[in-house]
């Protein structure tokens, strides 16, 4: 059955200063555990750390960079761009832009914080 979602499920992330989350789908939103789907809203400067996600991620930045540090180097990815950060794969997140960056993510299962195993 076809489900209307009304509003997005808000809350704050991880990292400094402060990012917002907008999950439109996913365990708070709609109580599924198979994706999330979310807008991040990121200032400038922004940084978490580092995580070891058991989920694939993929990010499509509308605006501004993100950048992904990994094991293999950074990379910055800019609006009209993608990435995928496969599960299993080390990464950290920032948005050392000017203008910070709104981008959509999605997890595949569910983001959790019991499986995105960030660093202590």
């Amino acid at each position: 059955m076809a489900q209307l979602i009304t509003a997005p499920t808000v809350l704050l992330a991880e990292g400094s200063p402060t990012k917002t989350i907008a999950e439109f789908a996913g365990h708070l939103a709609t109580g599924t555990a198979t994706v999330s789907i979310a807008v991040m809203d990121s200032p400038s400067g922004w940084s978490e750390p580092g995580q070891q996600p058991e989920f694939d991620e993929y990010s499509i930045v509308l605006e501004g960079q993100l950048a992904a540090s990994t094991l293999d180097g950074e990379i910055v990815v800019e609006a009209g761009q993608a990435l995928h950060i496969p599960a299993g794969e080390w990464v950290r997140y920032s948005t050392p832009g000017a203008a910070g960056a709104r981008y959509v993510s999605v997890c595949l299962p569910a983001f959790s914080p019991e499986t995105v195993h960030r660093d202590g």
